[in-house]
């Protein structure tokens, strides 16, 4: 079993960064995959990025969002720059054992409760 909490969400301009974080506990939480997701209203969830041994990323975020991973702290962070109002959305982690499928929503077995990001114009 493995429990993950996020944070980091709030309001900020277009143009400015958040950093969002995940903290994982239970074990192994360190043998699976660490990813980001987000919901906007009206619309589906809708992948983000994961890290394993190396990071993909949505190619709406691909050169403005750095997903890193901390393995001592068991911690996950997604690093958001040049934020556009379209990024506004709940922003949820989540892991997984495998890369297999990894843009699938329903691939993952564990999730947070969620953050949210809000970015005004």
């Amino acid at each position: 079993q493995v429990q993950l909490v996020d944070s980091g969400g709030g309001l900020v301009q277009a143009g400015g960064s958040l950093r969002l974080s995940c903290a994982a506990s239970g074990r192994p939480a360190s043998v699976y995959k660490m990813g980001w997701f987000r919901q906007a209203p009206g619309k589906e969830r809708e992948f983000v990025a994961i890290i394993g041994d190396i990071a993909y990323y949505a190619d709406a975020v691909k050169g403005r969002f750095t997903i890193s991973r901390d393995g001592a702290k068991n911690t996950a962070y997604l690093q958001m720059n040049n934020l556009k109002p379209e990024d506004t959305a709940v922003y949820y982690c989540a892991a997984k054992r495998s890369l297999i499928g990894y843009t699938r929503a329903s691939a993952y077995d564990y999730w947070g409760p969620g953050t949210q990001v809000t970015v005004s114009s």
